[in-house]
């Protein structure tokens, strides 16, 4: 499966910040039962390369695998000899997005105006997180949408909700990173399951 074909699937990331590698494979199976096919780890939660190198070990086959909140090239080296194939960034930094790219990951760097998403874009990146989603909004995503060509994956980051899926969808938007609504520090592997059906059926029932 080439990595495109991970979103072409579920274009729905699941952010586990704050995750410990010991809940890292169960809440991943849980996710990988619901139909979620990415999942990114941050890099300011506890021991992330391990999450990330049990993470793979247990479902690398059936789901892309990688970091979030990734700040330098020294982490996403730490990333791609764990296995992970996703680096994704809250910011555009061009050296960061050339790294990952240059080491055959899938990466999706943070952007919150067209000037930033456009540079990305030129340097490599293979997706656009509008982050914060909340400052951007759906009339921002429309605008972006009528600039940005239509292959170009749009994801809303920050306060997404299985309620609020379909405005971004509506104004453009072909993707999302999903956090606090997914998951948090504390929660179960069947909470989590919960709340990755109710996105994924908001999800289908847009798509269908």
């Amino acid at each position: 499966m080439t990595i495109n074909a991970y979103l072409d699937r579920l274009p729905l990331i699941a952010i586990l910040r704050g995750i410990t590698p010991d809940e890292a494979v169960p809440i991943g199976r849980a996710l990988d039962g619901e139909g979620f096919s990415v999942i990114e780890v941050p890099m300011n939660s506890p021991e992330p390369i391990e999450s990330i190198r049990r993470l793979q070990d247990a479902l690398g086959e059936t789901c892309l695998i990688g970091a979030g909140t990734v700040m330098t090239t020294a982490q996403v080296d730490a990333v791609a000899g764990a296995g992970g194939r996703l680096i994704v960034m809250p910011h555009s930094d061009p050296v960061i997005v050339r790294a990952a790219k240059g080491a055959g990951l899938f990466c999706c760097p943070g952007v919150a105006t067209p000037t930033e998403g456009f540079a990305a874009l030129a340097n490599g990146a293979d997706g656009l997180k509008l982050f914060p989603a909340e400052q951007i909004g759906p009339i921002g995503v429309k605008a972006w949408r009528a600039v940005f060509p239509k292959t170009v994956r749009l994801m809303p980051v920050g306060g997404v909700t299985p309620a609020t899926l379909a405005d971004y969808v509506a104004a453009g938007a072909n993707g999302f990173g999903l956090g606090s609504s997914l998951y948090k520090p504390g929660l179960t592997a069947s909470d989590v399951r919960v709340r990755a059906r109710a996105f994924v059926e908001a999800w289908r029932r847009l798509a269908s």
